[in-house]
């Protein structure tokens, strides 16, 4: 299952740089995560500050 981030997001962006695939980009009013892209590996997960990206 790959990651989403939820509405606690603050587009702060240091998930995005973290994501080894790629699969994070700005969206309109957070960041998304492509879900076909996502390897479920946690990495945004470990470096966000308030705890948005969760596995779905």
């Amino acid at each position: 299952m790959a990651y989403v981030i939820n509405d606690s997001c603050i587009s702060c962006g240091a998930c995005e740089g973290e994501c080894p695939v790629s699969a994070i980009s700005q969206g309109d009013d957070r960041y998304v995560i492509d879900p076909e892209l996502c390897l479920d590996c946690g990495a945004c997960a470990g470096v966000c500050p308030v705890g948005a990206p969760e596995a779905n």
